[in-house]
């Protein structure tokens, strides 16, 4: 796929670049993103190198990771980062982040992910955008829950982390959740088959996007 840009009210998305190398290591060397995320530990440049030159544009050429660098809109630093990409059954994919130390707390992971949600319903044409996290990982649990993602239940062994593997959470993201209509039919389940559980909750406003264009 043609890399794109993605324009949110805030926030600027766009591939990553050799230019964000120095960024992406020196926001990875927080020990919070090193422990729940799947990112080497310790994070060298040559980490960082690898990729922003070579991973993240290879994802985008093959289409197996589409990995956007997420900046302030206005031209500031690099806020975070979160990619999308294929998993199991076609059209679903699954959405992975994480924000620099400094930039947590102004709920700019909400509006990337709810960017990045729509852009994959639309262009990739995804029937279902995943979310998952080692249980205990509450941040990234309420971004998910405030980008309205229900959650489904717990994983075990399901993530495999710096050699370890981890239980996890996992909730989706449907078209219909966000007012979209899907590429197939779904057919939910009758009310009385399902779980007890919490219903989700509704996605905030700023989930607009444009999307302007190839790089």
């Amino acid at each position: 796929m043609e890399p794109i840009t993605l324009v949110t009210e805030r926030l600027l998305m766009r591939p990553f670049t050799a230019e964000d190398t120095e960024a992406t290591h020196a926001a990875c060397q927080d020990p919070d993103i090193q422990r729940w995320t799947i990112v080497p530990s310790p994070y060298t440049r040559a980490d960082a190198e690898q990729f922003t030159r070579s991973l993240s544009p290879a994802g985008w050429r093959d289409g197996t990771m589409y990995d956007f660098a997420v900046l302030l809109r206005d031209g500031g630093p690099l806020v975070g980062a979160l990619g999308v990409h294929p998993r199991g059954l076609p059209g679903t994919y699954e959405t992975g982040f994480w924000t620099a130390k400094e930039h947590r707390g102004a709920g700019y992971a909400t509006e990337a992910v709810l960017a990045a949600a729509r852009w994959a319903f639309t262009a990739l044409a995804a029937d279902r955008l995943e979310w998952r996290a080692e249980i205990g990982n509450t941040p990234s649990r309420a971004v998910a829950l405030r980008a309205g993602f229900r959650m489904e239940g717990e994983q075990r062994s399901a993530l495999l982390n710096k050699g370890i593997r981890r239980d996890t959470w996992v909730g989706a993201l449907l078209p219909a959740d966000l007012g979209l209509p899907g590429t197939r039919p779904h057919r939910p389940a009758p009310a009385a088959g399902r779980q007890p559980g919490a219903e989700p909750r509704r996605p905030e406003p700023s989930a607009g996007i444009d999307v302007s264009g190839a790089l």
